[in-house]
């Protein structure tokens, strides 16, 4: 990338373009899924649109996957508008897209500067940006003040080598500039720029059932988490956890209910209960003001007691997501989760006690699991009070500390645009894929078969029936898609399996 380019094309053009690419959310085989999981807008770009504004940069925001637009669709729309620079979104899954879109991009628009940055930047950046000569600028961590940085260097025609946290090329060498992008104080940040979602909120929805009622927007009311659990990358926000304070937290949640008429928000933390004292000023700043809505959260079992719970659901929790992982205690343990089986039934208690669904998420196939420790997972569902769940299927990250245990055995580079938590890329030993994938339908049907279960997604829908109809779609497609794998003379599975795992 010639610097000079950057410095000519930004002179008079300050139109900046950010773009989550369009990626494989769904496991071939599983499409219907698409009709019920999450939709929403991606929080980071708000953050980097908001923050280059305030700069005097003219941001827009492509939102791919909610709009079902393609990778050439998405390129169309740059080359048209011919922005200065374009900012790309990595996530591991969604790499090989983001290149295409790029390479089109330069060939259309060859001034125009693509800049990359988010979670497969943080964890493999240097290997990306030698790899993919596409990208020319990656930004390694939190994005948005280093950014800013980076766009003022590129137009004064500065030394690169100055701006930190930043990787290049130059001279057919890849350069990483030292320090890593952290916002220590969030409350210096701007308000995300929701003004520039096209349709929003509408066309912006949660998970089926994640919610009460819509509509529905997200907020990251904190950043980083101090543990450091086996298949966990926390290489973008590191693991010193840092909050917006209460009063502008409770700020941006007023400011969206009053603007865009917003009814439940989700907290996307990695851990919003790290700070008890926070959360108690948050919950009281709620029921001072009177603002009616209802909130969702994640949360450690470890970080919940009955006094706050019932705080938190006077102040409008709807729902708390645990990280659950397992049935077995041997698993948390290899995988450093730092909980036991027993600590995360009482803490699904509490919740169920003070009034608050629990949602459990849980993984199938991380190294160890073999099949005592799939019927301690299906016991222990079967135990607790828990409505909803989310089951994912072990995928080593990059950057998570099991990927760098695995890598350069099972796992390959051409993996890359499979991990997306809804494709097996690796098995256990005495465990295949097809199995995993049966056992994944066998604990899902189980839980959803339950009379109780029924009854309470009955009452849900009538309470709340905006869910009918992405529910009837998904149930269809399940259906169809079994159908079609029985007539194939796969016996209802339902992965595809690719030959060159």
């Amino acid at each position: 990338m010639n610097q000079s380019v950057g410095k000519k094309n930004s002179i008079h053009n300050r139109d900046i373009i950010f773009i989550n690419p369009p990626y494989e959310r769904i496991a071939p085989g599983y499409e219907f899924v698409k009709h019920i999981t999450n939709q929403a807008a991606s929080l980071g770009l708000l953050h980097l649109a908001a923050e280059v504004r305030e700069q005097g940069y003219r941001p827009a925001i492509i939102e791919s996957d909610i709009f079902n637009l393609t990778i050439a669709q998405v390129a169309e729309k740059v080359i048209k508008k011919k922005p200065a620079y374009v900012g790309i979104t990595l996530f591991t899954v969604g790499v090989w897209g983001a290149a295409e879109i790029a390479r089109k991009i330069k060939q259309g628009s060859p001034d125009t500067v693509i800049i990359v940055g988010g979670p497969h930047i943080s964890s493999m950046g240097q290997e990306t940006i030698q790899r993919f000569k596409e990208f020319d600028y990656a930004v390694n961590g939190e994005g948005e003040k280093i950014l800013v940085e980076l766009l003022a260097a590129l137009a004064a025609d500065t030394n690169l080598m100055l701006v930190p946290g930043i990787i290049f090329r130059k001279h057919s060498f890849v350069h990483v500039t030292p320090g890593k992008a952290i916002n220590r104080v969030l409350d210096d940040l701007p308000m995300p720029a929701w003004d520039l979602l096209p349709n929003f909120p509408q066309a912006y929805k949660p998970a089926i059932y994640d919610f009460p009622r819509g509509p529905v927007a997200t907020i990251a009311a904190s950043r980083g988490c101090p543990f450091h659990c086996k298949f966990c990358d926390t290489s973008t926000f590191g693991d010193r956890v840092r909050h917006y304070s209460p009063a502008k937290v409770f700020a941006m949640m007023q400011h969206l209910h009053e603007t865009y008429g917003i009814r439940h928000i989700l907290f996307v933390d990695d851990l919003f209960l790290a700070s008890k004292i926070r959360v108690t000023e948050l919950c009281n700043k709620i029921l001072d003001s009177g603002l009616k809505i209802t909130w969702s959260c994640t949360a450690r079992v470890d970080t919940v007691k009955p006094g706050v719970l019932a705080l938190m659901k006077k102040a409008g929790c709807w729902e708390i997501s645990f990280g659950l992982e397992t049935g077995s205690n041997a698993l948390l343990k290899k995988m450093d989760k730092a909980a036991e089986v027993e600590k995360s039934e009482q803490a699904v208690n509490w919740t169920a006690k003070a009034g608050i669904r629990t949602k459990g998420l849980f993984m199938l196939g991380f190294p160890g699991e073999d099949q005592e420790t799939i019927k301690q997972t299906k016991d222990f569902i079967r135990r607790i009070p828990m409505t909803i769940m989310n089951l994912t299927k072990f995928t080593p990250y990059p950057g998570s500390p099991v990927y760098r245990d695995l890598y350069g055995t099972n796992i390959r580079e051409d993996h890359w645009e499979k991990m997306n938590g809804m494709n097996f890329v690796w098995a256990p030993e005495g465990l295949s894929i097809e199995e995993l994938d049966r056992q994944y339908q066998e604990i899902l049907i189980a839980f959803y078969n339950r009379p109780k279960i029924g009854f309470h997604y009955i009452k849900l829908t009538l309470m709340y029936p905006n869910h009918f109809i992405r529910f009837l779609r998904f149930a269809l497609g399940y259906l169809y898609a079994k159908i079609k794998s029985l007539l194939s003379g796969r016996k209802g599975l339902l992965v595809k399996m690719d030959s060159k795992l």
